[in-house]
């Protein structure tokens, strides 16, 4: 069974999904169950350069940005508002690790194209 917003990742193709909706059944990827991604956060892994740092409506992640280079970036912010509203915004190479949000972000949750999802 899924629940609304985890996120499943398939270990061969890369493939990561969202769950809109949840539902009982099982998530499958190049003919195997996708896994479900934990959400890491300071408290577990001590890797500040990854957490989501929330000001009202602008997430940053990093008390020291974190690296955003072509093998190692952020690849999306995802923010939660107090009316449960939910945006992402994509990012790549290059780009600042930051977003701006046209609501005040209560959560927030960034994902490293190594080291997975974190959340505030």
């Amino acid at each position: 069974m899924t629940n609304k917003l985890e996120i499943y990742k398939c270990s061969i193709c890369g493939n990561i999904i969202e769950i809109l909706h949840a539902g009982k059944g099982t998530l499958v990827c190049c003919n195997q169950d996708m896994n479900l991604m934990n959400e890491h956060d300071i408290i577990e892994e001590n890797k500040e350069k990854h957490v989501p740092i929330i000001k009202r409506n602008e997430v940053r992640v990093g008390n020291t940005p974190h690296p955003m280079e072509k093998k190692h970036h952020i690849e999306w912010i995802e923010a939660t508002g107090k009316n449960g509203q939910v945006c992402k915004k994509f990012l790549g190479a290059g780009d600042a690790p930051e977003a701006e949000f046209g609501f005040e972000v209560t959560k927030a949750r960034a994902y490293c194209n190594i080291h997975g999802l974190w959340k505030s």
